[in-house]
């Protein structure tokens, strides 16, 4: 079959096995019975053949995906999917606290989780990973129960919430902690199908390719190019990469399988406008299918007057294989690549590799080439959506972040903040609270440039100061609290430079006036009386007034509301956890098998 096909109204594409209607119309349609109305909020086709569009949840925007593909129908059948892989694994939920209600429920993700309490000596409970995966995520023996805890629930009381993933070359059932998947996986390896094998055929691809993408891209590897003759073989990728060229954009499509071992593309976008370039990478068993979502991929969600926001190649080697490159890669793409992917000798010959066969054939040969790595691979798959979904870990091999992160940079670390800024948005003047939080920061060794919602996973409104506030600003604001004015108006400079193009304008008013009245209050040789009428007319009555109250320590104004553990006057969070409701009561109609 080509890799289109239209049959009496119904349209099929090689790598799926559904009718793009029969998916689009099923997808939408459990969708509304789950209680979710999506809208397709924008639409992209900026060259023929490359469609994108955003989908999201009307009643709760945070829940959006983007899909891509070939046409109209392909792109909006690869936003739902992805949508739904999202809710399958809630994803949509991964970095934010579910709340005491949830953390206390029958179950905190999923009904089939099985909780481990702490132990008293703090070492890993048994009953936890197995023996392959207790040497990948704890080499040193530096791995603490409490760094398992999990961000979601912040339920330590509990302990380690462990979810059941299939070990597949032995088919035993393994307890994987949620900490560690989401601090070390995020969305890698997710997926959604027609069938299970379509599912976990996107997602084993998706492993390969983020996997083979690291290493081209840290090891500086000159691909081959793919021959012209291969790419006129597929007339609608051709067309594509023919029009932005025709737009000024030089355009390289490489065989990035290493030699024919995995089912990856790379195609390469260059600017000579501003001497920047782009890397996409897209794999599938089928060439073919991995070409069309690499070229997909390049403009998803781009128009082509946002191609100019890349980095030029680099001669750094060691700028490029940094982890925070690849992270970026990961991301959104945008990461340094080396001029050496560009030699004109390749490091490997180009193989017009593919896999014939239906999707457990090619499920069938992925998992041969894990087999052949000696590479472990476990499977989680779900069904409570009615929709075939899955989540692959495939430890050693498809991390995002490294493995140490899980003691030096957990983000269960953000449990004990999240309590103390709730007790700290009470009183801003407790200063037993004020320097626990500020001694936590230090122990924590945060950033001054990180957001503090995201630390703490609660969501707060855009024109919300909490939506803002960096770990910097709050630094400045502790030491207000405290009395110890200099160094805490270094910390409102900080926040005045740092935040200059993301503080709103009522903010940078606010720490401007903050600023200057510090400045003037540790000035000895000024009267404070003397300089007020033209504060007055700078700045307001009013905000002046608030400046020297919180520095006289009168009053804790600085426009950050209350926040409780009960997150009742958080309305975006509030959204959030009304989404996930929805998918419990899913989940236990699936597990009691009760029609929704």
């Amino acid at each position: 079959m080509s890799r289109l096909e239209t049959n009496a109204a119904l349209t099929f594409i090689t790598g799926k096995d559904a009718a793009l209607e029969d998916s689009i119309e099923s997808m939408q349609n459990k969708l509304r019975r789950f209680g979710f109305d999506i809208e397709e909020a924008s639409w992209l086709n900026p060259v023929p053949n490359v469609w994108s569009v955003h989908i999201r949840d009307k009643a709760c925007p945070m829940c959006f995906t983007n899909g891509k593909g070939a046409s109209q129908k392909a792109a909006l059948a690869s936003a739902l999917g992805e949508f739904f892989e999202r809710l399958s694994c809630n994803y949509f939920w991964a970095d934010f606290y579910l709340g005491k209600s949830v953390a206390q429920g029958e179950f905190v993700h999923y009904p089939n989780e099985k909780w481990f309490p702490l132990t008293q000596d703090d070492a890993l409970p048994e009953g936890i990973l197995d023996e392959y995966l207790h040497q990948h995520y704890n080499p040193h023996q530096e791995l603490m129960a409490s760094h398992l805890v999990d961000f979601n629930s912040g339920n330590d009381k509990r302990g380690i919430c462990g979810l059941p993933f299939t070990r597949q070359d032995n088919q035993e059932t393994v307890y994987i902690p949620m900490n560690i998947v989401a601090n070390l996986y995020v969305s890698n390896g997710m997926s959604a199908g027609n069938t299970r094998t379509e599912a976990r055929v996107q997602a084993l691809s998706e492993l390969f390719e983020r996997s083979v993408k690291n290493k081209i891209i840290a090891d500086g590897i000159s691909l081959p190019e793919i021959p012209a003759k291969v790419i006129k073989a597929y007339p609608g990728i051709k067309a594509s990469i023919d029009k932005l060229e025709a737009q000024g954009f030089p355009i390289y499509s490489y065989d990035a399988s290493l030699g024919g071992k995995y089912p990856v593309i790379c195609v390469v976008l260059l600017n000579p406008a501003n001497g920047t370039c782009f890397a996409s990478f897209g794999a599938h068993p089928k060439f073919e299918v991995a070409f069309e979502r690499t070229v997909t991929e390049l403009l998803q969600g781009r128009s082509l007057k946002d191609l100019d926001v890349f980095y030029p190649p680099s001669f750094d080697d060691e700028e490029v294989a940094d982890h925070h490159n690849l992270e970026t890669h990961f991301i959104d793409s945008a990461g340094l690549i080396s001029w050496d992917l560009f030699k004109k000798k390749p490091d490997y010959d180009f193989v017009h590799w593919d896999s014939p066969g239906s999707s457990p054939d090619e499920f069938t040969s992925l998992m041969k080439a894990f087999d052949d790595l000696g590479q472990p691979v476990y499977i989680a798959d779900y069904q409570h959506l009615n929709v075939y979904s899955c989540r692959i870990l495939a430890p050693g091999l498809s991390e995002i972040y490294p493995v140490e992160d899980l003691v030096w940079r957990n983000n269960s670390g953000g449990n004990q903040l999240r309590k103390l800024i709730f007790k700290l948005s009470k009183d801003w003047f407790n200063q037993d609270v004020v320097n626990q939080v500020l001694d936590y920061l230090d122990v924590q060794d945060y950033s001054e440039q990180e957001r503090v919602f995201e630390l703490i996973g609660v969501a707060f409104s855009a024109d919300s100061p909490w939506k803002t506030l960096r770990v910097g600003e709050l630094r400045g604001l502790l030491l207000l609290s405290l009395g110890e004015h200099e160094e805490a108006q270094e910390w409102i400079q900080w926040t005045l430079d740092y935040g200059q193009s993301t503080l709103s304008e009522q903010r940078q008013r606010f720490f401007d006036c903050l600023n200057q009245a510090l400045q003037l209050n540790m000035d000895n040789t000024r009267k404070r009386k003397q300089y007020l009428p033209v504060f007055n007319r700078m700045y307001g009555p009013a905000l002046v007034a608030q400046a020297f109250e919180l520095i006289d320590q009168q009053a804790p104004s600085h426009g950050l509301h209350k926040i409780s553990a009960k997150l009742k006057n958080l309305p975006m969070h509030q959204k959030l956890l009304q989404a996930y409701e929805k998918l419990q009561q899913a989940k236990i109609a699936e597990t009691s098998k009760k029609p929704l």
